[in-house]
């Protein structure tokens, strides 16, 4: 029986339609801004065969990801007309085992069914147009092991975390988000450190860069830098991608640089090292801490106007919940918040592209490696057929790094002014 209207449910499928019409129009205009011709900065590394490819694997994925949406949004819809909510709500009641228990069961299935939702689409994505594009080594052992080993990380990191602000607020009173804030960045802080220790290694394998001209001369502008590290490491990225990329993680003395398998194959030595001199920008430029703190900041705002919304009839009566809890008001809350954190994700890309120019103009200096930070970039494109052309407002929404032709003029010109 479908449920009766009311003004929050009113305003919670206006955003759930807004937000798919706009990104059903942001996908049609990125795909509109396709051009035929390749840009005159990729005429040296790029033949018209190859940059058509990376825009018909620019069309696919965006096709596919309008399709994924359409389902999910539809499927959201109607589960919430429905009453679903309520109905999975009253099954989890029906074993009487308090409120805590019951909330974390709550969630559980709900997450369980979003999973079931979402796993066709992504075993389409990685089977068949990843596949199709030649950058699938994923096999079926491995995607089935990767769902595995991610079901039992949420278990053991989200089931106690999620016990904790469950018991936080249904003890505490009005200062139950103080602790809740404070709780859950202690976690975040901690799997900072834990994260390149033991959960990483949890899905692929590191293995220490091997002794030769790359490990000496990273080694030696890591020293020139005043940077200590743990070590650098090659990760088997191979296994499930070709795709390229590298990162640094970890704090103090868990500080890891990270190379895949793919990087190393494609990328020179200097080249190699300019990106790693990137990386190395943002933790000069204290990126890392800055981000960090803009997401502590989040969660507080987050848990404070969640407090606000604990016990809302009207709420409730919108999901048509014949009980009011406090794990509803947890899923619930996130609907009518999403506004919010579609604002702040565009503040935090606006800020984040600032910092990928920032961190080029690092690794660029001397000019010697600013040539090769361009050449790896123009490399890593090509590779992972990246869209050279991306609209902007597929850029101004989405991106959290500048599209990589505005790289590449921003360290010719030294500004990147026009481009954020």
């Amino acid at each position: 029986m479908f449920m009766q209207m009311n003004n929050w449910l009113l305003f919670i499928i206006i955003i759930l339609l807004g937000n798919y019409l706009l990104e059903q129009v942001i996908s049609y205009l990125n795909i509109k801004a396709l051009v035929n011709k390749v840009p005159v900065e990729f005429q040296d590394v790029i033949d018209a065969e190859k940059y058509r490819k990376s825009q018909e694997y620019t069309r696919a994925t965006s096709k596919f990801g309008l399709v994924e949406s359409t389902a999910s949004t539809l499927v959201l819809l109607i589960f919430l007309l429905a009453g679903g909510f309520n109905s999975v709500d009253i099954f989890i009641r029906s074993f009487q085992q308090g409120s805590i228990v019951s909330g974390i069961l709550y969630i559980a299935i709900l997450l369980l069914l979003s999973s079931i939702l979402t796993l066709p689409f992504s075993f389409y994505s990685t089977f068949v147009i990843e596949e199709r594009f030649g950058f699938n080594n994923t096999t079926i052992k491995t995607f089935c092991t990767d769902i595995v080993k991610g079901l039992f990380l949420s278990i053991l990191i989200g089931t106690p975390l999620l016990y904790l602000i469950l018991w936080f607020f249904e003890t505490t009173g009005d200062f139950a988000w103080i602790y809740c804030w404070i709780g859950l960045t202690l976690v975040s802080v901690a799997l900072q450190f834990l994260a390149p220790v033991l959960i990483m290694p949890f899905f692929n394998k590191f293995t220490l860069l091997e002794d030769g001209t790359l490990k000496e001369k990273v080694l030696a502008f890591a020293q020139n830098a005043s940077f200590n590290i743990q070590g650098v490491y090659t990760m088997d990225g191979s296994k499930r991608s070709s795709k390229l990329n590298a990162f640094f993680t970890g704090f103090g003395k868990f500080k890891k640089i990270v190379f895949y398998d793919t990087l190393l194959e494609k990328l020179d030595d200097d080249e190699i090292v300019a990106v790693l001199a990137h990386e190395m920008g943002h933790y000069k430029h204290g990126h890392i801490f800055k981000m960090m703190a803009i997401s502590i900041c989040h969660t507080g705002l987050l848990f404070f106007l969640l407090s606000l919304f604990i016990g809302n009839e009207n709420l409730f009566e919108a999901f048509q919940m014949e009980h009011i809890s406090i794990y509803g008001a947890l899923i619930f809350f996130s609907f009518i918040f999403s506004p919010f954190n579609l604002l702040l994700e565009i503040a935090v890309n606006v800020l984040s592209r600032k910092h990928e120019f920032q961190a080029d103009r690092y690794a660029a200096d001397p000019p010697s490696r600013g040539t090769a930070l361009v050449s790896g970039l123009k490399k890593l494109s090509v590779a992972n057929l990246s869209n050279l052309t991306p609209h902007p407002a597929m850029v101004f929404f989405h991106y959290s790094h500048p599209p990589v032709l505005a790289r590449i003029r921003a360290l010719h010109t030294k500004s990147e002014d026009e481009y954020m």
